[in-house]
């Protein structure tokens, strides 16, 4: 554990609004497509609790957007020459050099948009259509594990090619990223501890990235920079590092003191609902309520909407319909509605 001992005042109702001081929901896997009935059936045969775990769909980026989903995860793969994980795919796209999106390659490999590309274009293009929206997480796995195609390995090299296609999609206007926050502190963690976030009017319409990976990826991401200096993603690192801003803790029950602890020090933190479909299966609502009380900024779910095939209705959604909530450990006492114009 990396809890901070420290104290950090809550904002009062004159203080302007900040991102941190938001809950919004998101989507785990967000691209995924159900796998075929065929594929499924055989791993149910063989290993059904595997089955279960991946045994869930999204719907198309759009609606999930349009559903108030404000953050969306992808699985991206390294594919410099291209037509590493074509997989007998007709889509030509996947034949060209450039980052494919897939959970497993060469097995759970369905996607709503297989390449990267593809996938910020649509998010671009809502977006553009939203310009108000409120900031949106962006989070990336950058898998290679090959279980079933051999993955290209991520390289330092490759983050920086992660970095300009990303940089190439969306203009320096419609990102937040780590120098932004950074500013004239001497490292990205001072200033998140100095709450240098942007104001959620500053940040509308604007994206954040945010690299969930273990050390040795992050590492890799970082290169020998104090902190994250001139980089696109904010990384997933315990509370102390000099490029702590943005952490991933997945169990808002067990690690809920950890969550707390985490948003009252200014961190943004990303927790999940549900996982691997179990919630959805016995409709266990504790995580969902626990992720609700924790403060975590960002709660992933499967479940936008109840799967008709399970009994109990399971989903995760904002009460009365709000994309945005003040953050109950930030803003106890409210901020005011939190509201995103009409559409163009």
């Amino acid at each position: 554990m990396f809890w901070l001992p420290l104290l950090i005042a809550t904002p009062t109702a004159a203080e302007p609004v900040r991102i941190n001081d938001l809950v919004m929901l998101g989507t785990h896997n967000s691209y995924k497509q159900a796998m075929p009935a065929d594929r499924m059936a055989k791993l149910r045969a063989a290993d059904p609790k595997s089955a279960d775990a991946l045994d869930y769909s999204h719907r198309p980026l759009v609606e999930q957007l349009d559903a108030g989903a404000r953050q969306l995860e992808l699985d991206v793969w390294y594919d410099p020459e291209g037509g590493l994980y074509a997989d007998g795919s007709p889509d030509p796209a996947m034949r060209r050099a450039g980052f494919k999106v897939q959970h497993m390659a060469g097995f759970d490999n369905r996607s709503s948009c297989a390449t990267l590309v593809q996938c910020l274009t649509i998010i671009r293009n809502w977006s553009d259509a939203h310009p108000g929206h409120v900031p949106i997480l962006l989070m990336f796995n950058t898998n290679d594990n090959g279980r079933f195609i051999k993955g290209k390995a991520y390289t330092e090299a490759a983050y920086d090619a992660l970095d300009a296609e990303v940089r190439s999609m969306l203009a320096p206007s419609k990102l937040i990223v780590p120098d932004d926050v950074q500013g004239k502190y001497p490292t990205l963690r001072e200033a998140v501890l100095a709450n240098n976030w942007p104001t959620l009017e500053a940040a509308r319409g604007k994206f954040l990235f945010a690299l969930d990976q273990g050390p040795d990826k992050v590492a890799l991401y970082r290169g020998k920079r104090r902190s994250l200096e001139g980089r696109v993603f904010f990384v997933n690192t315990d509370e102390t590092s000099p490029a702590a801003a943005y952490m991933t803790i997945n169990d808002p029950v067990g690690d809920a003191e950890r969550i707390k602890q985490a948003v009252k020090a200014n961190f943004l933190v990303r927790t999940r609902a549900d996982a691997n479909t179990r919630e959805a299966r016995t409709n266990d609502t504790r995580p969902r309520e626990a992720a609700f009380r924790s403060g975590a900024h960002y709660i992933s779910t499967d479940y936008l909407w109840p799967d008709a095939r399970l009994p109990g209705g399971y989903r995760v959604m904002m009460p009365h319909g709000a994309v945005a909530l003040c953050n109950p450990v930030r803003r106890p006492s409210g901020c005011g509605p939190i509201v995103e114009p009409a559409a163009h």
